[in-house]
């Protein structure tokens, strides 16, 4: 093999390392429901797609001694793993707060079967979030992994090893944004659990004879879900927007 081939060979290897290890954790490519061979067809599709307009910044630091391209191998897997881990962290802190309305509004009950995990989940965070994932899809939020993907070279380029302190920051700052996000998205539901939790505790001390816990549990349900039909469409929105003024600031 010609050095030139090789050199191709590594660089093209180099960038599915990045590339693969992002769309490994991204949500959506990495739910349980897609299989393994689709996940790897489109990491090695999106690197055929991108390695032309990466070359300048992977080929001029190719080197085939394996003491160089052994660390530069684990440094691309980390810093692709870093982007995707944070889009997972943001949809994760939604699938944390759409489990916590199903339970504030009493409507938890039995997880049910999940549309993207594999674990069980209430069927009303089931609906928030997919309805998240579908809409971050429906606006192209896979672009702005790439366009995150393409800029990650000019802050973490190849010849650079990857840095744990500044990861560790960005990951910190991600699940620091993305659960003040959530929390201020579920906080009318925080707010109607404790008005009526409340309400229903002093109406319980005023009647003990009566459960009233169980007779009040439909109305619980059924103020909560009116609420979550009026506020899903805002809800959801603010969501999507909050996801790619994330993606942009990182």
């Amino acid at each position: 093999m010609s050095a030139l081939s090789q050199g191709v060979v590594i660089a093209a290897f180099l960038a599915f390392c990045r590339i693969g290890a992002c769309f490994m954790l991204m949500p959506g490519l990495s739910s349980a429901r897609v299989p393994i061979q689709v996940r790897l067809f489109v990491a090695v599709a999106a690197t055929g797609g991108l390695l032309a307009f990466l070359w300048d910044r992977i080929y001029p630091f190719v080197d085939p001694r394996p003491q160089i391209l052994a660390p530069m191998i684990v440094s691309e897997l980390l810093v692709g793993g870093l982007i995707g881990a944070m889009t997972r962290l943001y949809m994760e802190a939604l699938r944390f707060m759409g489990s916590a309305i199903a339970m504030l509004i009493g409507y938890g009950g039995t997880g049910g079967p999940a549309i993207e995990e594999a674990e069980p989940q209430a069927a009303l965070a089931a609906i928030i979030s997919f309805s998240a994932l579908l809409l971050l899809f429906v606006f192209d939020f896979d672009h702005e992994i790439v366009r995150a993907l393409v800029a990650s070279y000019t802050v973490a380029p190849v010849n650079v090893f990857f840095n744990p302190q500044a990861a560790l920051v960005d990951l910190t700052d991600t699940v620091s944004d993305a659960f003040f996000l959530v929390i201020r998205l579920g906080s009318p539901f925080v707010a109607y659990a404790i008005l009526v939790n409340l309400t229903i505790g002093f109406v319980n001390k005023l009647t003990p004879q009566i459960p009233v816990y169980f007779i009040s549990l439909p109305f619980v349900i059924a103020g909560g879900l009116i609420i979550f039909y009026f506020a899903i469409g805002t809800m959801l929105s603010l969501f999507v927007d909050g996801f790619v003024d994330l993606t942009l600031a990182r």
